[in-house]
C-alpha cells in the first residue's frame, strides 16, 4: 500500500486529494483538503499553499506528509486579469465649473437657477434677483434657518447649499420650502455672484435636468458650443440625488483623449484589432487568429501598457526574460469604469466605456518543474508534474454519480475556464482559456467603484438583502424575511451580504438593485461567454448540439447563481447540465486533484 496525492494549483485555491494505491492497482480515496493559493498560479510561491493543504489532508487521517509516496501536480498556467480603457477620456474642469454631489440627506425637491450668494453677504443682495445661498459649517442649522427666514421678506432665495450635514434640519425650520444640498465639503471654493443651477430629486429618484446636457443648457441658457463642453459634466451626474452646476466666466471644460491602441495577434492567421472596437470585435479577432503564439499591444497606448505590465509582472515572479513570456489567450468583455474628473470639487467621476481583459501567460521554461523540484527537496517525497488540467478534471468528473461516456466537462476556476469532451472510446478533446472568477471580481470592483477587491469577491459570492427594520429585511428577489431576534442596529437601513457565518455590511451607499445588476451582468459576460467559446472548440464538428451532457466543476461551479445561468443558456440546445459531485462527496470541487490520483492508477496498469 502507498499514499498518492493529487495537487491542483488554482488561481484562488490549491486543492489536494489523497488516495491509497493497492497492489492490484485499485485506488481507495482517503481524504482531501484545500487552502488559498499563495502567489500567482504556476510560480514557486505556490509551494507554501501546497504544503499547507497536504498537511491538512494527511492530518485528517492521522498521518504525516512524509508518509506520502508520490505527489502529482497539475500543469498550471498563470492567468492575469487587467482592465484597459476603451476610450480613456480625461475631463479637466477649470475655475470651479461644477460640483456634482450625491449626499444621502438632501432636503426639499425641484430645480432652481440663481446667483451664488454667501450667507455672510446676504446684506448685499439685490431685491428681484434670484439667489442660491451658500452657508459654511461655522453657521449652525438654527442660525442658517433664522437668517434665511428673515432675508426671505426682501430677497428671492430659490435654493441652499450647506457644508454641514443639516439639510433636513434647516428645511424643517424654513417658512418657504427650498431645494437644499448639504455635505459640500469645498464650499469655500464656491465663487460669489456666479450663476448656478441646482437640483434635488424626489426620494428614490435621481436628477433629470442636470444629468442631461440639454437640461443644463436650458437652465443656464448655454449656446451649442457651451452645451457640447458640459456633456462630460452631465454624464458624471447620472444617478445622483442632487447636484449643482456653476457657470463661471472663466470656467472651461476640456477633454484629453488618450489612445486605446491596437492588439496584435500572432497566430495561424496573424491579425490586429483596435481596442476601440470593443470586446465583441476583439474576441472575433482572437477566434479568427486560430492557434495563438503570442499577443501584444501597440506601444505607448493604453492596451500596450497593459500587456507590458502583465509581461513585466510575470517576469518579476519567475525571473523569465520578457522575450520568453507569451500571452496565448485573452478574454475581453465590455465594462464601465469610473474616471475621476480633474478640477471638480466633490470627487466626481464619470463612467467611461472600458474593456476588461484576462490574459493567459506562458513561459518558455516550465515553472512547474521548479515547483516540483522545490517540493521534492523540502519534503523528501517523489514529486511529478503529471497532467493537463482539463484531462484531469474530466477523469475526476466521471466519479460523479450518474455520469457516463461520452461526457463534456466545464471546469470553472478563478483564472481560467477549461473544457473537455471525452468520447465513448475515451479520447479527450480539450481547451484551456483565460477568464473566470477573478475577472468577474475585477469587473464588479471596477463598475461599482469599490476600490476594494476583497469586497468585490464577497459581493460575487453571496446574495444581497436590505435591512428595512430591526425585525425584517427585503431580499434581492423581493421576498420579505422576518426574524425573531432583532437585527444588529449597525445593519439598519444598509445593504448586506448574506454570508454563511453572518451578515456583511456594504459600506458604500449603492442601491441593492444596482449591485445585483452589476454582479449578474459580470457573471454572464465572463462565464456564459467563455462557456460557449470553450465548448464550441471541443464539441464534435464544433457544434454544441453534438454535446448531450455537461458536468460543471471547479470553484466557480459552487456559485449560487452561475450554474443556473448556464443551465438556462444550454436549455435551448437540449443539453443536460448540472454541478458535479466528485466521488459523490466533494461537490464540484476537487475534480483535478481526484483525476491526478486516478491517472496514476491508469499509468501503473
Amino acid at each position: 500500500m502507498s499514499y498518492i496525492a493529487g495537487v491542483d494549483i488554482g488561481n484562488s485555491t490549491t486543492e489536494v486529494c489523497v488516495g491509497e494505491s493497492a497492489s492490484d492497482g485499485t485506488i481507495h480515496f482517503l481524504t482531501s483538503a484545500s487552502c488559498p493559493t499563495t502567489g500567482t498560479k504556476g510560480t514557486v510561491a505556490n509551494t507554501h499553499a501546497i504544503k499547507a493543504a497536504l498537511k491538512q489532508a494527511m492530518g485528517r487521517i492521522g498521518r504525516e506528509i512524509g508518509d506520502i509516496s508520490l505527489i502529482r501536480l497539475n500543469e498550471a498556467a498563470p492567468v492575469i486579469g487587467d482592465t484597459a480603457m476603451e476610450t480613456l477620456t480625461e475631463t479637466i474642469i477649470t475655475d470651479s465649473s461644477m460640483i456634482g454631489h450625491n449626499p444621502s440627506t438632501p432636503a426639499g425637491a425641484g430645480q432652481a437657477v440663481g446667483e451664488i450668494l454667501l450667507i455672510e453677504n446676504l446684506s448685499r443682495g439685490i431685491p428681484g434677483t434670484q439667489y442660491i445661498v451658500a452657508a459654511p459649517q461655522s453657521f449652525s442649522y438654527e442660525e442658517v434657518a433664522a437668517i434665511l427666514n428673515q432675508a426671505a421678506d426682501t430677497l428671492d432665495i430659490v435654493g441652499v447649499i450647506l457644508q454641514a450635514d443639516e439639510a433636513v434640519l434647516v428645511e424643517n425650520r424654513l417658512r418657504k420650502k427650498l431645494p437644499i444640498i448639504d455635505e459640500v465639503a469645498r464650499i469655500d471654493k464656491l465663487p460669489d455672484k456666479v450663476m448656478a443651477a441646482i437640483e434635488v430629486a424626489l426620494p428614490g429618484q435621481t436628477v433629470r435636468m442636470l444629468s442631461n446636457p440639454y437640461g443644463i443648457a436650458t437652465l443656464l441658457k448655454l449656446n451649442a458650443e457651451e452645451t457640447r463642453t458640459v456633456t462630460p459634466i452631465a454624464k458624471s451626474l447620472i444617478g445622483k440625488r442632487s447636484a449643482v452646476v456653476l457657470k463661471t466666466p472663466g470656467g472651461n471644460v476640456r477633454e484629453n483623449v488618450l489612445p486605446a491602441g491596437e492588439i496584435y495577434l500572432d497566430g495561424e492567421h496573424s491579425t490586429s484589432v483596435n481596442l476601440d472596437e470593443g470586446a465583441a470585435k476583439i474576441m472575433q479577432a482572437v477566434s479568427e487568429a486560430g492557434s495563438i503564439r503570442d499577443i501584444s499591444g501597440q506601444p505607448d497606448t493604453n492596451v500596450g501598457n497593459m500587456f507590458a505590465r502583465i509581461r513585466q509582472g510575470m517576469g518579476n515572479l519567475d525571473h523569465t526574460p520578457e522575450a520568453d513570456i507569451h500571452i496565448t489567450d485573452v478574454l475581453a468583455v465590455d465594462t464601465l469604469a469610473p474616471v475621476l474628473i480633474s478640477g471638480a470639487l466633490a470627487g466626481e467621476t464619470c463612467l467611461e466605456k472600458a474593456v476588461g481583459i484576462a490574459a493567459m501567460v506562458k513561459t518558455r521554461r516550465l515553472p512547474m518543474k521548479e515547483i516540483a523540484e522545490k517540493l521534492k527537496l523540502e519534503l523528501g517525497t517523489d514529486v511529478k508534474v503529471a497532467g493537463v488540467e482539463a484531462v484531469m478534471a474530466s477523469l475526476g468528473a466521471l466519479t460523479t454519480p450518474g455520469t457516463q461516456l461520452p461526457l463534456a466537462i466545464l471546469d470553472m476556476g478563478g483564472g481560467s475556464t477549461d473544457a473537455a469532451v471525452i468520447s465513448r472510446e475515451g479520447q479527450v478533446t480539450m481547451t484551456h482559456q483565460a477568464g473566470a472568477g477573478e475577472l468577474v471580481s475585477m469587473l464588479i470592483e471596477t463598475e461599482l467603484g469599490l476600490g476594494d477587491r476583497h469586497m468585490a469577491e464577497q459581493i460575487k459570492k453571496y446574495p444581497l438583502a436590505k435591512v428595512e427594520s430591526l425585525f425584517h429585511m427585503r431580499m434581492e428577489n423581493g421576498q420579505m424575511t422576518f426574524v425573531e431576534d432583532s437585527i444588529d442596529p449597525r445593519f439598519y437601513g444598509r445593504v448586506i451580504l448574506l454570508a454563511e457565518d453572518g451578515f456583511i455590511r456594504i459600506e458604500q451607499d449603492i442601491p441593492m438593485e444596482k449591485i445585483v445588476q452589476v454582479r449578474r451582468d459580470a457573471k454572464k459576460k465572463v462565464f456564459v461567454t467563455n462557456a460557449f467559446r470553450a465548448l464550441k472548440k471541443v464539441a464534435p464538428n464544433h457544434d454544441l448540439k453534438n454535446i448531450s451532457n455537461i458536468v460543471l466543476v471547479g470553484g466557480s461551479a459552487e456559485d449560487f447563481e452561475i450554474p443556473e445561468m448556464l443551465m438556462e443558456e444550454f436549455a435551448g440546445y437540449r443539453i443536460g447540465c448540472g454541478r458535479g459531485n466528485i466521488r459523490g462527496t466533494e461537490g464540484p470541487r476537487n475534480a483535478v486533484a481526484t483525476g491526478l490520483v486516478l491517472s496514476y492508477a491508469g499509468e501503473e496498469k
